[in-house]
This record gives C-alpha cells, sequence and structure tokens, in this order.
C-alpha cells in the first residue's frame, strides 16, 4: 500500500502500572538507595500537603535529595540504568506488541504511532527496552548541571500537562517547549492525528483527564489494570463514571483481551475512514 494513502492514528500511553508494574523508581533505584517504596511515597504524600504543593515536584525533589544523602550521584546514565530494570507486563519486552498492532494497523489503511504521557521519569523511560518504538515520551524529567548531575526537574507532567501533551500529538509538536506552536490555531483538518484516531492507555487517577477528554472528542481510551482487588475496583469506578470505554487486564500477548480491543478500535477507526475489509 502507498504511504501516501495511509491515514495516521495513535497510540498513547501511560508508563507506570500501564506498561510496566508499579512505579519505575520502586524496581532497582529506592532499593539500592536502601529506602522502602512505601516510606518513600508516604514522605511525599506528606511533604505536598505540608506545603500545598504537586506531588510531582516533590517526588522528583526527594528522589534527588535521598540519592545526595547516599552520596549517589544522579545523572541521565544512572536513571537510564534503573529504567532498564522496570517489570514490563506481558507481550512488551520482546516487541512483539507493537510490530503486531503496526501491522494490524498497516494492512487496514493506517500508519500508527506509538506515544508515552507519563508523570514517571522520561530518562528512567529511556532506560526501559521498549523505548525505541515510540515516537516520542513525554514524560517529567530533570534539567542538568555542568558536571552532567540532576538539579532539578526541567519539566512535570501531571493531571493537566498529560492532557495538553494530547493537543501536542494532535498537532504535530514533538516537544514539550514550544508554547507559542501549542496555541496557535490550526485547522482541524491540518491536524496530524485527529483526536478521533488516538487511543490512551491508562491505568491511574493522573489518567482521568486524558481518558475522559479524548473519550468526549470521539476517541477511545482503554483502562488496563493488576488481576487484584484494587485495580478491578478502580476499573470498575472509570467505567461507572463514564471515563473509558474498555478495560483489559495489563496483557499485551496475543490474542489476549487488551490485544482484541486494541485491534477492535483499529477496524473502527479504519471503517470510518473509507477502509471496506476484504
Amino acid at each position: 500500500m502507498n504511504d501516501k494513502s495511509l491515514i495516521s492514528a495513535a497510540f498513547v500511553y501511560d508508563y507506570d502500572g500501564t506498561l510496566a508494574k508499579g512505579n519505575i523508581q520502586e524496581a532497582s533505584f529506592l532499593p539500592e538507595l536502601g529506602i522502602e517504596r512505601s516510606e518513600f511515597w508516604d514522605e511525599v504524600k506528606k511533604r505536598t500537603k505540608d506545603e500545598d504543593g504537586n506531588e510531582i515536584l516533590t517526588y522528583m525533589q526527594l528522589m534527588l535529595k535521598k540519592a545526595r544523602a547516599g552520596s549517589q550521584p544522579v545523572d541521565r546514565d544512572f536513571l537510564r540504568l534503573h529504567g532498564n530494570t522496570s517489570e514490563l507486563f506481558p507481550g512488551l519486552a520482546d516487541g512483539g506488541w507493537f510490530e503486531r498492532v503496526n501491522k494490524f494497523a498497516e494492512e487496514r489503511g493506517i500508519t500508527l504511532k506509538h506515544y508515552i504521557v507519563s508523570s514517571g521519569i522520561k530518562e528512567m523511560i529511556e532506560g526501559s527496552p521498549i523505548s525505541k518504538y515510540f515516537e516520542h515520551i513525554f514524560a517529567s524529567k530533570f534539567s542538568y548541571g555542568d558536571d552532567g548531575r540532576a538539579q532539578w526537574p526541567a519539566a512535570v507532567i501531571d493531571y493537566t500537562a498529560k492532557t495538553q501533551c494530547l493537543f501536542r500529538i494532535n498537532k504535530g509538536i514533538d516537544n514539550s517547549w514550544d508554547s507559542r506552536a501549542i496555541n496557535k490555531f490550526m485547522p482541524e483538518k491540518d491536524r496530524p492525528v485527529p483526536f478521533e484516531r488516538m487511543v490512551f492507555f491508562g491505568d491511574g487517577d493522573t489518567d482521568i483527564p486524558s481518558m475522559k477528554m479524548l473519550t468526549m472528542n470521539g476517541g477511545a481510551s482503554i483502562a488496563v489494570y493488576e488481576e487484584d482487588e484494587k485495580s478491578r475496583e478502580k476499573v470498575h469506578s472509570l467505567i461507572s463514571d463514564g471515563r473509558v470505554e474498555f478495560t483489559a487486564v495489563a496483557d499485551y500477548s496475543e490474542n489476549s483481551q487488551l490485544d482484541i480491543a486494541a485491534k477492535g478500535i483499529l477496524g473502527r477507526i479504519a471503517r470510518k475512514n473509507g477502509y471496506l475489509p476484504k
């Protein structure tokens, strides 16, 4: 099929709890510093409340503070190394999911691109073995001094920033800094990826505004969950509140519930844009 005849679509993913188990810091970063997971996040929540602050900024600052207290320099390589240890959900590590859905999409006249929109640390996500499959990673990240060490957050992706990232994808803006481009008027027909051809995969509270926004604008959202009672209760709430259309266990293997749902949405996009199955 001629590439010029293909329409564009995007799969947009959260990372922590959506593509990998837990928060990315918990796999090896916190254990190497001798910090208990619950102890770290309890302190984050307490500081955020006491200082009436932003929880994402607070956890990023606390990561650096704990590392300095342990005489551990934090640079990009250190963060990427620990990002490589995150435990990916089934079907992802070998890239099979991405290759399979890309092929399925192309056969139906769609060029499918993949994006990350996450409150996690960009440098750690870049260390993941699946980072090469993403067109762009929108995530929280640090600024660095002349010595290459992390100094302070340079970008923070929270609830509202996630929805802005969807607009950046919609308008073809692959960066976090260009406020002029994001605010400039662009006719709907000129936008590279219309909202109705986006699918958001998420699991947590920070994903809810993005899920709702896409659902309201003709796109689709899939809430993924682990097979435990807490995760199931959260998904039940997302469905009852009208935030998502689809739910599935976090298993990206072929013929899994998630695989079937994602392909079904791609098929729907194809039909709406004139594809007729043979």
